[in-house]
């Protein structure tokens, strides 16, 4: 009775497995049968896999075959290109051979992928620059409720990294995830399609722009300020100072890529990490002096959006997110990378602006380094403008990239800024000039450091950070998403688009105010 039973479970378990494999067998084939292809046999697919494998793991050696280049006049082979660098699964660093006209060979290092930890620094560096110096201005017109917000934003701008990323995959018919898409702007794309395949990719592109010259223009602005705080006794105005400073600043329609401005990124962690530690040792020594009944849970009505707007723009990553979660070595351990990387700055700047408003209280000054002695605060200054200009050519460099590729070259209505070896044309030149300039005139125009960061905060920050992110992965992954999925993403872009809308009109306000009454920068 036993062996009767068995024998049954047995035929029906072979069965259904028969019938499961005849309809994937059937779809597949209908797939192909439709692209105009017959499905393969079973030795066949076998055959295909093996192939697969077989050139999978060829490229993976990176014994590639010579490539002849179109002039002729060398020849690259070798373990490694940066063409082919998807293809690169370890962080080593391979070489390649080039082949001179004479029959010269070199080796060239192609640049490994990056660690979990190279991609935390440079979100760190991203999110804990020297804007951090307004956050105890956010406190002085939030209390408690600024505290609350400078957590709650680490929370939301984690969160939409993440999606943010998962909207580059799409699941194979196997299930597995594949990454589909490369950029914020295919995303983007992928939104709008296919009504208006490359509508969102402008808007994307358009906020990125406004995002990255009102960086440089919040780095002239800050230059020129520090400068003039740090030399009262000069008879130079903060607008000649920002002038000074642009002029140092010219050398930046010159670069071609960031080999050179790599070299200071260190230099500029230093001396962040420098003014970070003598304002907190500063605050420290007058610990006695704090003014805890200052911090309160009332806010500042006509202010207080401004601060939403400082605050979220000290957490802007987003926008290059996408190409750096592509650069790592383990794109599994992002999240675990989002996580530590947000929580250190949520810590970090939580801290500093408490410790800095409780030694000033009301007195804080939009650039909390303004309110330390004269011989601390010329020094301190001295550094920052140091970080201020050496952190413009990033911001410049990407907003000229982006401002290339959507209005010059292939594919444009403009012609090509650079000539046949790549040589910048006069007039592309001249150009990136006229950007550099433009950040001064503006810097010039509009001289007020928190009103400014407010303002693009609430205009382009809330947009890539909040909105854009959650709008995204509730079109590109409705069917998949859990309920609290669908409301958490509901939730932040309701609660974005207030605060945008919010932090942008008082920041008008703001500026307006300051003109109209003369308000100093």
């Amino acid at each position: 009775m036993a062996h009767l039973i068995r024998h049954k479970i047995s035929n029906k378990i072979t069965n259904a497995m028969n019938t499961a494999t005849n309809k994937s067998q059937a779809k597949v084939s209908g797939a192909f049968a439709r692209l105009g292809f017959q499905a393969a046999t079973d030795e066949e697919g076998l055959g295909f896999a093996e192939c697969d494998d077989l050139d999978y793991d060829y490229r993976q050696g990176m014994r590639m075959d010579v490539v002849q280049t179109e002039d002729g006049g060398e020849e690259v082979t070798g373990d490694g290109l940066d063409g082919d660098s998807h293809y690169q699964r370890d962080g080593t660093r391979h070489r390649a051979s080039v082949k001179s006209g004479e029959g010269c060979e070199e080796f060239v290092e192609v640049k490994p992928k990056i660690t979990a930890w190279e991609a935390g620094w440079n979100v760190t560096n991203a999110i804990q620059g020297m804007f951090v110096l307004g956050l105890p201005y956010a406190i002085l017109h939030g209390g408690y409720l600024g505290l609350f917000l400078i957590i709650f934003a680490a929370v939301v701008c984690c969160y939409t990294g993440k999606i943010l990323i998962a909207c580059l995959y799409e699941e194979n018919e196997d299930g597995e995830l594949v990454r589909v898409r490369d950029s914020y702007v295919d995303i983007a794309n992928a939104c709008c399609a296919p009504r208006f395949p490359s509508l969102g990719g402008h808007i994307v592109n358009v906020a990125q722009i406004i995002e990255l010259v009102m960086t440089c223009i919040l780095y002239v602005v800050v230059s020129g300020n520090l400068l003039y705080n740090s030399f009262p006794w000069l008879p130079v105005s903060q607008k000649a100072w920002a002038v000074l400073a642009t002029v140092a600043l010219l050398p930046c329609a010159f670069l071609k890529d960031l080999k050179s401005v790599s070299k200071f990124s260190m230099l500029c962690t230093v001396a962040h990490i420098f003014i970070n530690v003598v304002v907190i040792a500063y605050c420290l020594s007058r610990a006695h002096d704090w003014a805890w009944e200052k911090v309160k849970f009332y806010i500042d009505v006509k202010k207080f959006p401004i601060s939403i707007g400082i605050i979220v723009f000290s957490y802007t990553s987003q926008i290059f997110l996408p190409s750096l979660e592509g650069s790592m070595q383990r794109p599994s351990e992002f999240h675990c990378m989002m996580d530590w990387t947000h929580i250190a700055a949520c810590v970090l700047k939580g801290l500093f602006a408490l410790v800095a408003y409780l030694t000033w209280a009301d007195e804080t000054e939009e650039v909390i380094t303004d309110n330390l002695p004269g011989g601390i605060r010329a020094v301190v200054n001295i550094f920052l403008v140091a970080k201020a200009l050496l952190s413009y050519p990033l911001p410049f460099f990407a907003a000229v990239e982006v401002f290339e590729k959507s209005f010059f070259g292939t594919g444009s209505i403009l012609p090509d800024c650079y000539g046949p070896a790549r040589q910048l044309k006069s007039w592309g030149l001249g150009l990136r000039i006229t950007l550099v300039v433009f950040t001064l005139l503006m810097a010039l125009f509009v001289p007020h450091f928190a009103l400014l960061m407010g303002l693009t905060g609430s205009l382009t920050g809330a947009g890539l950070c909040f909105l854009l992110p959650s709008l995204f992965h509730l079109k590109l992954l409705w069917r998949k998403l859990l309920w609290h999925h669908v409301f958490f993403d509901v939730a932040i872009f309701v609660v974005g688009g207030i605060c945008s809308v919010s932090g942008f009109i008082h920041s008008v306000e703001g500026l307006i105010e300051a003109y109209k009454y003369n308000i100093p920068d």
